[in-house]
């Protein structure tokens, strides 16, 4: 049996799945307007401008200090209560395509993200496809987060899970498929036979280059019914506080620039 795995930001979805949620959250009672507007901040960051390994485990450490507490079946309810609001005007018309593709194919099709699974795993039910695998988290006797993780699907751990899950399935990872924007997910796509980069950031589309995988640009984002195409311009508040985010965001990058870090710095799309 083949398959094909999908990572979730910018390749499947066209924004960061953690800050899509921000306001469903906020009106859930929560998170803060000023915790969402830091958030956008930092996801600006990490999918405009690059971010080291260092400052992407700076952001995760943030969410599970913000997460401490939070009733998990709150955070799943409000997920599920709230996907066609926020995740079907944001979903790539070539992932679904691809979807479709590798199903008709006959293979099974894998969502993948470090994002928790109190997402991952409503958005794989909303797509249709045949698993989800996803950070998940400690929780308490009374089943709230403790702050602390179980497991973080994040760079080579993302190529372990899928070799368990290939051990368990009976797949064929030499036949199978990956597709992925980041280069921390490099162990990722190197697991399967047929790594395919979608909207690569610098490095990793240097590395595809290198390596002859093929690289692709999805960018017609499409509501899931009737798959018509998300189309106009921003209004004019809208486009101020794009505007707004974008310079503060630009300010917070630069200033890191002058602190030294570990990893790769400076990558952008």
């Amino acid at each position: 049996m083949e398959a094909a795995f999908f990572d979730l930001d910018k390749t499947v979805i066209a924004r960061a799945s953690l800050v899509a949620f921000g306001h469903p959250l906020y009106r859930g009672g929560l998170v803060s307007r000023s915790t969402v507007g830091r958030a956008l901040v930092s996801q600006f960051v990490y999918m405009h401008l690059g971010a080291s390994e260092d400052k992407l485990d700076r952001i995760r450490e943030s969410v599970l200090t913000l997460a401490r507490g939070w009733d998990r079946d709150k955070v799943s309810q409000i997920v599920r209560e709230t996907l066609d609001e926020v995740v079907e005007p944001i979903i790539f018309a070539e992932a679904l395509d691809l979807i479709e593709q590798h199903q008709a194919a006959g293979r099974l099709v894998y969502l993948i993200s470090a994002s928790p699974t109190e997402i991952v795993e409503p958005l794989g039910e909303y797509l249709g496809v045949d698993g989800t695998i996803a950070s998940r988290a400690v929780v308490d006797a009374d089943n709230r987060y403790t702050g602390t993780m179980a497991f973080y699907c994040y760079g080579p751990y993302k190529a372990e899970a899928i070799r368990e899950l290939a051990q368990a399935e009976q797949l064929d990872l030499a036949a199978s498929y990956a597709y992925s924007d980041s280069y921390t997910d490099l162990p990722m796509l190197e697991v399967v036979g047929n790594p395919v980069a979608v909207n690569p950031d610098r490095v990793l589309a240097r590395l595809a280059r290198e390596r002859g995988w093929p690289a692709v640009q999805f960018v017609r984002p499409v509501r899931l019914r009737g798959r018509s195409p998300v189309r106009g311009l921003p209004t004019a508040a809208v486009a101020g506080a794009i505007v707004a985010v974008t310079g503060t965001a630009l300010a917070v990058w630069r200033r890191s620039q002058r602190t030294p870090a570990t990893g790769v710095r400076g990558i952008t799309s």
